[in-house]
């Protein structure tokens, strides 16, 4: 349950098959193990190939959409997108071309954040995705941060797991399971996301 006093942590994603959705969710699970942090997740509407929002005004099932507000009222953001062609997702893209507001406020300039991605093979672009995703929060003015080796799944990995991010090998099926190295690693991205937006936030 929420306590108005923590601080929200923001986890926004967008999921079309459901393993950027499970990666969201160890994140927010890694948040919410730092004493005084709640994750909030938050989803993007896919977009048509005229790049209209198509979907609902209200998700069907899952995490509900974003709205500017969410950027106002976090203390750090983990953002998430499987690769399209190395790069973040058009649905997410949309959603970051419509935060002009937000950038000229400085809404989110300071703040902690990290990226995180799912890809169909393992050499399908994560790294180029997570870099992309990044690119908008850097001009927000974020304080980007990846996982440090200093966590040994990094070196031993033979799925997902990078130093810019958490990452998902799902297969070109998507029917690949999480392994024990991408949750932790997961996990564990959340976990420091958390604990420097307290550190920041003087709590």
């Amino acid at each position: 349950m929420m306590k108005p006093t923590n601080l929200i942590i923001l986890v926004l994603f967008y999921s079309r098959h459901g393993a950027t959705r499970q990666l969201a969710e160890l994140i927010a699970q890694g948040v919410e193990s730092v004493p005084g942090c709640d994750a909030r997740l938050r989803t993007v509407p896919a977009v048509s190939t005229v790049t209209e929002a198509t979907a609902p005004e209200v998700p069907p099932a899952g995490a509900p959409y974003v709205e500017l507000e969410d950027l106002q009222e976090c203390a750090g953001l983990a953002l998430g997108s499987p690769t399209r062609f190395g790069n973040m997702a058009a649905a997410m893209k949309y959603f970051w071309d419509g935060t002009a507001s937000d950038w000229l406020a400085g809404s989110l300039s300071g703040k902690p954040a990290c990226v995180f991605t799912s890809t169909g093979s393992l050499h399908g672009g994560q790294e180029s995705t997570l870099l992309s995703m990044m690119i908008p929060l850097f001009h927000h003015g974020m304080l980007v941060m990846g996982l440090p080796y200093t966590y040994p799944e990094l070196m031993t990995t033979s799925t997902g797991g990078s130093p810019y991010g958490a990452t998902h090998w799902s297969g070109i099926a998507g029917d690949k399971a999480l392994s024990e190295d991408e949750k932790r690693l997961a996990i564990a991205l959340g976990r420091r996301l958390a604990e420097n937006a307290a550190k920041l936030a003087g709590a």
